[in-house]
């Protein structure tokens, strides 16, 4: 399924308006943000809540300031740290691994694709971050909550997997293929938080009402009852 660019356009022009009055403010959206730090919220932000993290992400920074402190520390210690995020052990372990590479070879972030998704750690999503917040390429921060946002706007997936389907992973480079790549992102993530919740969306107070697909089909089964 194709979307058409004058949708893609419409969606991004109402997406940053919206990102511009109810935009969440966090402590890793921060400008002069070190690459340590951008990673490190990264990985804290995969599979938990925004929220949470906020909460927790300063005390970490405190407790491992840098690639050094990590790769050092005990990982035990750093487990513990980890607990009220979940996954801590994976997390641990990961993060650790990361650490020991970046001390290792003595180098920034890699911004050559390939050698980046060699690198420990460096999953898409991971990787796409490091392009988008360090680089500055226009890569998506495609998860499950923007998947949803994106799909409910233009249409369904065909593959369970996100990270392998054709049709969104075109998709969501086109709707970031902007001068406010990191805006459009970081929008979508907090329209997906605050709007389009897996659950109960507020369909009702949505910007998107009069050309969402989800909800033009939700408006037809409320008519039909």
């Amino acid at each position: 399924m194709e979307s058409s660019k004058k949708k893609i356009r419409t969606f991004q022009s109402l997406i940053l308006t919206w990102f511009k009055r109810n935009g969440r403010k966090f402590q890793w959206r921060l400008p002069a943000l070190s690459e340590y730090e951008i990673v490190i919220s990264e990985v804290l932000l995969q599979r938990t809540k925004a929220d949470t993290v906020s909460k927790f992400y300063n005390h970490f920074l405190t407790q491992y300031p840098d690639w050094s402190s990590l790769a050092t520390g005990n990982l035990n210690d750093i487990e513990q740290h980890l607990i009220p995020l979940g996954l801590y052990r994976q997390r641990a372990k990961r993060l650790q691994n990361l650490a020991l590479f970046m001390e290792n070879n003595h180098q920034g972030m890699p911004a050559e694709r390939k050698v980046l998704e060699a690198m420990p750690l460096m999953g898409q999503y991971i990787a796409n971050a490091v392009e988008l917040l360090i680089h500055k390429k226009n890569k998506p921060l495609l998860d499950v909550n923007m998947s949803r946002v994106l799909e409910r706007y233009f249409g369904a997936r065909k593959l369970k997997d996100i990270r392998y389907d054709p049709y969104l992973q075109k998709l969501a480079h086109e709707i970031v293929n902007h001068s406010k790549s990191k805006e459009i992102n970081w929008a979508i993530l907090d329209f997906a938080a605050i709007i389009c919740q897996s659950r109960k969306p507020k369909c009702d107070v949505c910007i998107f009402q009069s050309t969402c697909q989800y909800y033009l089909i939700v408006k037809e089964m409320r008519f039909n009852n």
